[in-house]
Formats: C-alpha cells, structure tokens, sequence
C-alpha cells in the first residue's frame, strides 16, 4: 500500500525509550516524515498547535492530559487527523470507547514496527486500520445490540432495509449470508453497501460500522 505524498507523523507518549524506539523504526520508511515528538499530554497540545500532523500516535495514558480527553480534544480542533493509540491495554470496553470517540486505529505496545508502518499507511488511504484487537472488541460489541434505531441524528438517512445490512455486516456476515437474510442478490447487496458508504462519506465497511457505532445506529 502506497500514498501519494509524505505523511506528516508525530509521537506522544511519556516513555522516552520506547518514544525513541518507534521513531528509529519510522524515521527511514517511505513515505513517513516524523514531525515533532511529545511527552505528556500538555506538550502534544502545545506542538498541535504549530505544526499539525497527518498521523498522530498517541498513548492512552499520559501526564497532564489521558487519551481520553486528548481525543476528545483533537476531534473538536483538529477533525481531520488520523489518531492511532498505542496502549498496554487490551480491555475491549476500553478500545471500543476509543473508537466509538475518534481513533482510527488500536494497537499494543508490543506490536511490530511494520504492522504500526502498515497502520499508518492504511488509516490514510482508508481511514481506518482494523486488527484483531479492533475486530474482536467492536464486533462483540455489536453482536449484543438487538435492534436498529428507527430515529438518529446522523446526516446520513438510512432506510431501514440499509439499517439492517448495517446489522448484518456488524455480525460479520458475509455478503451471500446477507442476501439470504433480506432476500436480495449478492450483487444488490455489494450495491446498497457501496450506497451506504457513499451517504456515511466512508470508504470502507470499516469505516461504515465506525460510523453506525458513532451515530448509534445500532442498540
């Protein structure tokens, strides 16, 4: 996977030796330009504001300000900016709510430097990057909504035969299990998912069920 340009990558976290770890795995990648560097949460806001970023990677537990409250920080300011947390955690109520508030991504600490590289890369070409922490926590999530709101404030209108795809892709169902559940063809079904991330403004099913959980389609 590729991008057309430089990505514009910035680190924040209060550990000095594994900030320097991942910007000596980094620095030489394609593609990847490493812009500033912070130490707690205070210094990122600090540094945010001079020089913004494309990618931030960003603990969840920092000094003077958690990831928490750091997303919901950048999401008001800074609305385009890819957030990937890199955390010790791996409590799925934890990562769905990271998600559920704007981050694009979820790793471990001890993830290896290429699948970080990869994440990166895909999140700006796809917005989002998926792993098996991601997946596992945000579809059991999912598998223990019952229904789909009949009213939501999202500015996509979904009707609700769309609304119930959504459903049915948030139980990783594939594309011939759908149609069987809703009695239409598989081409109809790739049809109305194409629809449905056109309307959300998404390009992925990622990013589609990012946006159901975000807009609360789903409960």
């Amino acid at each position: 996977m590729t991008t057309e340009r430089n990505i514009k990558l910035s680190i924040a976290d209060d550990h000095k030796i594994f900030r320097d770890g991942l910007r000596n795995a980094l620095k030489d990648k394609d593609y990847i330009k490493i812009l500033w560097e912070a130490e707690d949460g205070k210094d990122m806001t600090h540094k945010l504001k001079i020089k913004e970023p494309d990618v931030l990677l960003m603990d969840i537990r920092m000094p003077e300000m958690d990831g928490i409250e750091a997303i919901k920080l950048i999401r008001h300011q800074y609305e385009g900016l890819k957030i990937i947390v890199l955390s010790m955690y791996d409590d799925q109520e934890i990562i769905t709510k990271m998600m559920e508030m704007g981050a694009n991504a979820y790793l471990s600490k001890t993830t290896d430097p290429e699948e970080i590289y990869q994440a990166v890369l895909t999140c700006m070409n796809e917005d989002f990057y998926f792993n098996d922490l991601v997946n596992s926590a945000v579809l059991l999530k999912l598998q223990h909504k019952k229904t789909v709101r009949r009213f939501y404030p999202s500015t996509a209108q979904f009707n609700e035969k769309e609304l119930r795809i959504i459903k049915l892709i948030s139980e990783d169902k594939i594309t011939e299990e759908i149609s069987k559940e809703v009695f239409l063809s598989p081409r109809t079904i790739e049809t109305i998912r194409q629809s449905m991330k056109q309307k959300a403004g998404v390009k992925t099913i990622a990013g589609l069920i990012m946006y159901a959980m975000r807009n609360k389609l789903l409960e």
